[in-house]
């Protein structure tokens, strides 16, 4: 993730949803903002861990969990080989769509569509596994 997309995340009023045992580069700046060398992309950001399906997993960049449902939100997808491609994600009908080609850090930012708004991880976990087909066939024609 880079400066302009976090800074898009805030404008948006969005909740970073940070791991904070994420290693750190700097003692006063969390992982994804001062990020030790060679860790990928995304880093800072956890892993949801129920997400896993056949060794592919989703990150949340923003908090997702919203009593009154989520509507949007930001990302990442873990392939098998460790891998990740950026997503950025909304509520609606939509074709997956290429935001930011594959560069050495990812396999690219995409647009996803979940068919509803997401209240509990339970419906992150569904809505993941809905759009994970097409973001593996993604994967495959690279």
């Amino acid at each position: 993730m880079n400066d302009e997309e976090i800074d898009v995340i805030n404008q948006q009023g969005r909740q970073l949803k940070l791991d904070d045992a994420a290693a750190s580069a700097s003692l006063d700046l969390p992982g994804f903002l001062a990020k030790p060398e060679g860790v990928p992309a995304c880093h800072g950001f956890p892993l949801v861990s129920e997400t896993m399906t056949n060794g592919w997993c989703l990150g949340a960049i923003t908090e997702y969990e919203d009593p009154e449902g989520c509507t949007s939100g930001d990302a990442y997808v873990i392939a098998p080989d460790g891998s990740r491609a950026g997503l950025v994600w909304d509520v609606g009908d939509g074709k997956i769509d290429e935001i930011c080609p594959p560069d050495k850090s990812r396999w690219g930012l995409y647009q996803i569509w979940f068919k509803q708004p997401v209240q509990t991880t339970d419906d992150l976990v569904a809505a993941f596994r809905i759009v994970l087909p097409e973001l593996q066939g993604i994967y495959r024609r690279l």
